[in-house]
Formats: structure tokens, C-alpha cells, sequence
């Protein structure tokens, strides 16, 4: 049966007796045989695995389709369907937590390359995030993080130089900027105001990132705050849209009648 007979299909069956559906049965087989698979792997084609399950082609495409929404395969017009990774899951919406805490949670390993850090006036929008006055000096800090080494995000981030002082002094290749805030300034976040939407990746950001000019992006803009609800960090950021997904906690208010 060729490209089948591999480890992880070889043995597999569909349980036609049993009341779960058999899209759900094909689509738990190939989950584990992409675990044994390497990104950019080919999984067997849709009349292979017909053939080898036992089963009609709307089911397989079905167990494809819901494996190709949740990020562990990519089809590729004319060539095939391949084995890819899960989408970075970031639930910061409704947790306050860093971007190294969230990547080790989920058992990816953040990296951080600086590209720039310099002192510049704040003006406009960026004055008015952090509460200050046109013209004020604020740190500017941009990076370029990656999980697993690849490339996810590119924030650029700006700072009150009156609240983090000699903040040039520091390497964020080496320590992450909220937790510096708590251990160099003893600034402890405790609440973000974020807003979020779906943009066209920019020139400069698609480089970075290694994708197409014009490739869908998350867009972030972030306000943090500190003790006695100060301003300490205005963030925008641009996610690669191919690999990143959100997550949002809503929880019912108070009904009245």
C-alpha cells in the first residue's frame, strides 16, 4: 500500500461496531501518526487512506479538514497534504502572563533577538498610552521572538525613562523585560488593556518574520500597568497569522430582570 505502511498506520483499523464516529476514529489515527512524522512530512493521500481504512472519502476529508483547522497539517494545491506544527496557543487575553512564562507553559522554548533599544521623545499615540506629555523621553525596545526557533512575533515596545531608568544597561537576549521591571525596578504588572486585529503583515515585520509581504497578521496593541495604575509599557506587536491562534475567556455577567 506504499506510503501507508509506515509506522504509526500500518497497524490501524477503524472499529465500524463501536458508536464513535469513524471521521473521529481516522482523525485520532493520523494524530498519532503525525506525532511520528517531521514538519514538512507528506501524510498519505485521501484515497490511500480510503483504501487503508476502509472508509468513504467525505470521511477522510472530514478527519483532514479538522486536523488542517487545528494546525497539524497543511495542504499544499497540487502537490498534497503535509504534516506541520500546531499554532502557537496564546491565551493573554485573559491571563496576564509574559511571553517566555506562556512559550515554556506550553512546552515551546522562547528565544529573543534585540534589534534595536534607543531613547526617543514620545509623542502622540505613544504619549498618550503611557500618560505623559509630548515630547517626554520614553525607551524604545524592539525584538524579534521565536518559538522553537521560529519566528512568531516582532513587538516594539516603549517605556517612561522616568519609571525605568538606564533601562540601555540591560540584555533582553538574556532576561525578559517584565520580569527585569519586577526585579531591577520593583515593578509588579497588574493589569493590561489589549486590543487586537487582523492587518496585512508590513515590509519590514515580513522580513523578520520570513513570510510573504502582504501575509495575514495579528496585530496587539498593548497597554500594561503597575502599582497605583501607572503606565509603564505601551506595546504593539505583529504575529505571523500562519502560526499563531487566540484565545478569549468570556464569562456570563450579571443577569437582571
Amino acid at each position: 500500500m506504499g506510503v501507508v505502511n509506515v509506522v504509526g498506520l500500518r497497524d490501524t483499523k477503524v472499529d465500524k461496531t463501536i458508536p464513535v464516529p469513524l471521521y473521529y476514529q481516522v482523525k485520532q489515527h493520523l494524530r498519532t501518526f503525525i506525532a511520528q512524522c517531521s514538519e514538512g512530512d507528506p501524510i498519505p493521500t485521501e484515497q490511500e487512506l480510503c483504501s487503508h481504512f476502509g472508509v468513504s472519502r467525505p470521511t477522510v476529508r472530514q478527519a483532514i479538514v479538522e486536523l488542517v483547522s487545528e494546525g497539524h497539517l497543511i495542504r499544499s494545491k497540487g502537490k498534497g497534504t503535509f504534516v506541520t506544527k500546531p499554532k502557537v496557543q496564546r491565551s493573554f487575553f485573559h491571563v496576564l502572563q509574559s511571553f517566555n512564562d506562556e512559550m515554556r507553559t506550553s512546552g515551546r522554548n522562547p528565544t529573543t533577538e534585540v534589534l534595536e533599544l534607543c531613547r526617543m521623545s514620545a509623542a502622540g499615540a505613544i504619549a498618550a498610552h503611557l500618560s505623559l506629555e509630548s515630547g517626554s523621553d520614553v525607551y524604545f525596545l524592539r525584538r524579534l521572538r521565536f518559538a522553537d526557533n521560529r519566528p512568531l512575533m516582532v513587538v516594539n515596545s516603549f517605556l517612561p525613562e522616568c519609571i525605568v531608568p538606564n533601562l540601555e544597561r540591560h540584555d533582553f537576549q538574556q532576561v525578559g523585560l517584565h520580569a527585569l521591571l519586577t526585579s531591577a525596578y520593583g515593578l509588579m504588572l497588574n493589569r493590561a488593556v489589549r486590543a487586537v486585529e487582523a492587518v496585512e503583515m508590513p515590509a519590514a515585520e515580513s522580513r523578520l518574520l520570513q513570510v510573504r509581504l502582504g501575509s495575514p497578521a495579528h496585530y496587539v496593541e498593548t497597554t500594561f500597568f503597575v502599582q497605583d495604575d501607572v503606565p509603564v509599557e505601551f506595546a504593539v506587536a505583529w504575529y505571523r497569522g500562519d502560526a499563531s491562534r487566540f484565545t478569549f475567556e468570556l464569562r456570563s455577567s450579571d443577569v437582571t430582570a
